[in-house]
């Protein structure tokens, strides 16, 4: 008994054929693949919309032996993206018609628009904010416990990594923070110096800038600073350890991962901002006093004498307050973002920018939340 015979493909075919009824009909036959159409896609395509423009009502693709996603999509976007009434499709190839129709279908026309659609939306985000602030929650009150251990048992508190989170956190950020606020006090008075100049309040300057700088700018300048800085960076180094399993790997060893990897980083970001507000602070002011200088032929010794004078202490400490807030938080949004990363590049991507968009707002949240608890406090002139 001799085997079958081999029956080859044919070529892609387009046919138009008029039935007796008058009725025109579109006929496909042969391999419709990207094998097949590596050469005749063009040629098809035009005799496809010939036979569209020609008023083919029926499509009989019953007779094409092989096909995919390439040839589906070119028959489809000879329909004008759309199925006709009339057609004739063998079962195993709808499939790749279905396949192209789905996205289509599952985008809203413009008319079908829900006026709860907004409320809905806003409805979910806000639950959404609400997951994220109990998850913080609930990691800070974690750390809470993990630092009563330490008290109890001082051989398994974490100072190698607390120490490098003051490296990396501080003392490589002292370039980028004196710049932006030497740049920052530069800008402030050189613009409050024009508008003195014209009331004949040269003098206001120190106290313009003094409290500006010291009260707010610098704390919030170092913290988004900060936030953009180091906080992605926390977040990207747990979201890496969770794609290469390194979490799971600690959990498996029974080794805490708040213990070991956010208590640090969030007691770092606790250490360092406030000293880094400090720096920022100084910074700035000294750009502010040159840029008086040249503005206002005011000294630089006449400027940093009467800063004392100008500006009461308890600005000082309170931008150093609003740093270890600051970085409190920055760090506890950080590690939180970071540990919810799923083991992808898209969600590590995703995570990231989260982290960095929700610290800022978080920084500036909270700057408002102090100048209202705070407003009548550090106005007392000497």
């Amino acid at each position: 008994m001799q085997p079958a015979a081999f029956k080859p493909v044919s070529d892609p075919e387009v046919q138009a054929i008029t039935t007796g009824d008058g009725a025109l009909t579109v006929q496909l036959s042969g391999a419709w693949d990207i094998r097949a159409l590596e050469s005749r896609a063009r040629a098809l395509q035009l005799s496809l919309q010939e036979a569209v423009r020609a008023g083919g009502a029926r499509w009989d693709l019953s007779r094409v032996d092989r096909l995919d996603h390439i040839g589906a999509l070119l028959v489809w976007r000879a329909w004008g993206k759309r199925r006709p009434r009339d057609l004739a499709l063998k079962s195993e190839h709808r499939t790749f018609f279905e396949s192209i129709e789905l996205p289509a279908a599952g985008v809203p026309g413009v008319g079908a628009f829900d006026p709860l659609l907004p409320l809905v939306a806003l409805g979910a985000r806000t639950i959404a904010v609400a997951r994220h602030a109990l998850g913080i929650l609930r990691l800070f009150g974690q750390l809470l416990l993990d630092a009563v251990s330490l008290f109890r048992q001082p051989v398994l508190r974490p100072w190698r990594e607390f120490s490098a989170g003051i490296y990396s956190i501080g003392t490589q950020a002292l370039g980028i923070t004196a710049m932006v606020g030497f740049l920052i006090g530069v800008v402030l008075s050189y613009l409050s110096a024009e508008q003195l100049r014209q009331v004949g309040a040269d003098s206001l300057i120190i106290n313009i800038l003094g409290i500006g700088i010291i009260r707010e700018l610098g704390p919030v300048t170092c913290a988004i600073l900060v936030a953009g800085r180091s906080g992605s960076a926390i977040t990207a180094q747990l979201g890496v350890m969770r794609v290469t399993e390194e979490l799971d790997a600690l959990s498996v060893m029974g080794i805490s991962r708040t213990l070991r990897l956010v208590l640090p980083k969030v007691a770092a970001l606790g250490v360092a901002l406030p000293l880094l507000v400090l720096w920022t602070s100084g910074v700035a002011l000294i750009g502010g006093a040159l840029s008086a200088h040249l503005e206002l032929d005011m000294s630089v010794q006449q400027f940093l004498s009467g800063l004392p004078g100008a500006v009461p202490a308890v600005n000082l400490w309170l931008g150093v307050g609003k740093g270890v807030v600051f970085g409190a938080l920055i760090g506890l949004i950080a590690c939180h973002f970071g540990l919810r990363i799923q083991p992808n590049t898209a969600s590590l991507a995703e995570g990231t920018t989260r982290s960095v968009v929700s610290s800022i707002t978080a920084v500036i949240v909270a700057d408002a939340v102090f100048a209202v608890l705070f407003s009548d406090v550090g106005w007392e002139l000497r």
